[in-house]
């Protein structure tokens, strides 16, 4: 018989214990802090250690999580190496009352949705609602089993080194999990084929693989730190921040949809070699290559009026470059599409401090909404 999920104000209170043990608190060691110190103490209330092999931090992790994710299975979708109509499988997490929180590109076009729960129940959905922008989808199952509580999106910040597990259904292995660190922050990240970027994307080193997508990463109080996205290559993974689905996932939830802001410019980060071919003093900031006629910034921001083809490359000259938003740096491409992401909504009207003919000036901008991903959607 399957042991009931740790309880989440036990398992946190457990985290505390463990880490008051680990900070070398003065003291004699008992038979407990060693064995807690070895990583096989019996770490909170619930979980049975009598008739099986002792497990670790993670174990408890897993425990605590393992009955809020599911395989999702999804039918009529396309095979975009074959072009052929099939099967298809992803993961997915609770999120509040009989909501599942997966990815937009795993029940993109598909004709129906289920769900398998690791208790081996199987559950049909209806997909409230998708974003390809985050690549975030919601799904109302029709059953969620009672053992199956609602993860949190954690509201700190994740950093560089920390350590994280990744829970989900790779290559259809239901309830599965890998262990990683947190390898980079603020990515942006474009899937294959789009003309846009994903913001705010956190990098990760734990084993991802097809089906891993839409499950949760999660850190070690159990808390969800993004969403799986995809595999960039050998040990490099990326997930959707949560910071990103706070923003998202209420709306989708309301509406179906969510509005992005859009500047309606194309823009280049600014390294070395355009720093130098516009005269500029450092290499910081986004230079603005072409404006949209009749977007947001039209008459506003001043595209680049030709290149610099000396060396072959074509580099944007003669530009705004973008300094500061709202008050906020914006060194390079990054930070201004994580600001746009984060900090914004269509409508609001945000001051750019600029450089214009190498000179500090200062605008302000409407912004617009996003259209379709198909659009002219740079920034």
């Amino acid at each position: 018989m399957r042991q009931a999920p740790l309880g989440r104000r036990a398992f946190l209170a457990a985290g505390a214990a463990v880490a008051g043990t680990l900070a070398g608190c003065a003291g004699p060691r008992s038979e407990a802090s060693d064995a807690s110190m070895r990583g096989n103490s019996s770490v909170g209330a619930g979980i049975d250690r009598e008739n099986r092999a002792d497990g670790s931090t993670y174990t408890d992790v897993y425990e605590a999580t393992i009955d809020s994710v599911a395989l999702v299975q999804v039918d009529g979708v396309t095979d975009p190496a074959t072009g052929e109509e099939g099967r298809g499988s992803g993961s997915a997490f609770r999120y509040g009352d009989s909501y599942l929180l997966t990815n937009h590109h795993v029940v993109a076009g598909a004709d129906a949705v289920d769900l398998q729960y690791v208790t081996g129940d199987w559950s049909g959905t209806t997909v409230v609602g998708t974003d390809p922008y985050s690549d975030l989808a919601v799904l109302d199952a029709d059953y969620v089993p009672d053992a199956a509580a609602p993860l949190s999106l954690s509201e700190r910040r994740p950093v560089v080194g920390q350590e994280v597990l990744a829970i989900g259904n790779p290559l259809g292995l239901k309830g599965s999990m890998s262990q990683g660190i947190v390898s980079g922050v603020n990515r942006s990240y474009a899937p294959p084929g789009a003309r846009f970027s994903l913001p705010n994307v956190v990098q990760t080193d734990a084993a991802l693989n097809p089906g891993n997508s839409g499950g949760p990463l999660v850190d070690l109080d159990g808390d969800v730190v993004g969403v799986v996205h995809a595999t960039g290559g050998e040990n490099v993974g990326f997930a959707v921040s949560a910071a990103l689905a706070r923003r998202v996932v209420p709306s989708l939830i309301e509406t179906g949809r969510y509005r992005h802001s859009f500047l309606g410019v194309e823009l280049a980060t600014v390294d070395r070699r355009i720093a130098a071919a516009n005269d500029l003093d450092e290499a910081s900031g986004v230079i603005v290559v072409d404006v949209l006629r009749e977007g947001p910034a039209a008459g506003v921001l001043d595209g680049s009026d030709g290149t610099d083809g000396t060396d072959g490359s074509g580099l944007p000259v003669g530009g705004d470059v973008i300094r500061e938003m709202a008050g906020q740096p914006i060194p390079d491409m990054h930070a201004l599409t994580t600001f746009l992401a984060l900090d914004t909504s269509p409508g609001d009207t945000v001051p750019i401090r600029l450089l214009r003919d190498g000179d500090p000036t200062t605008v302000e901008v409407t912004l617009g909404e996003r259209p379709a991903p198909n659009g002219w959607a740079s920034g």
